[in-house]
């Protein structure tokens, strides 16, 4: 069986609470920025690539201890596919998008509102185990640096 491997990226900013990006795909679903790991490139290499090319968006933080991976079969031209698709978590201050062609729209959303846009409910167990993540690491004394 064919497989393939991607990695993605949970965006968020702090308004002050998380506000996350979700991208609307052309096939109708909510979902976080991903795709294909190219060869020479680590899993955070190509979720920054990816992030950058579907959203315009470079100015990221990568969260530290917070990597989660999806498994899933699908098929493609009657082809079943194994997918592997590899998760992190970053922070961003910026809050412009520039849409690529492969979506046709995108939303900033508080956790709640997010869990109830995302299409898929392997998608929403990512962005609470994210959520829960932020909680429970976020310092009280958090500024700017």
């Amino acid at each position: 069986m064919p497989r393939e491997i991607s990695a993605g990226v949970i965006l968020f900013r702090r308004t002050p609470e998380p506000y996350y990006l979700l991208l609307h795909y052309e096939s109708g679903h909510w979902d976080f920025p991903k795709g294909h790991i190219e060869p020479g490139e680590d899993a955070q290499q190509t979720a920054t690539r990816e992030l950058k090319e579907e959203t315009g968006i470079s100015e990221l933080c990568f969260v530290d201890g917070y990597k989660q991976s999806l498994r899933y079969f699908f098929r493609q031209k009657g082809i079943g596919i194994f997918k592997l698709v590899i998760y992190f978590l970053a922070e961003t201050n910026q809050p412009e998008v520039s849409l690529s062609d492969e979506h046709i729209g995108f939303d900033w959303l508080p956790y709640d509102l997010a869990m109830s846009r995302l299409t898929f409910k392997n998608s929403q167990d990512l962005l609470m185990k994210a959520h829960e993540h932020l909680r429970a690491t976020r310092p009280s004394d958090q500024g700017d640096g």
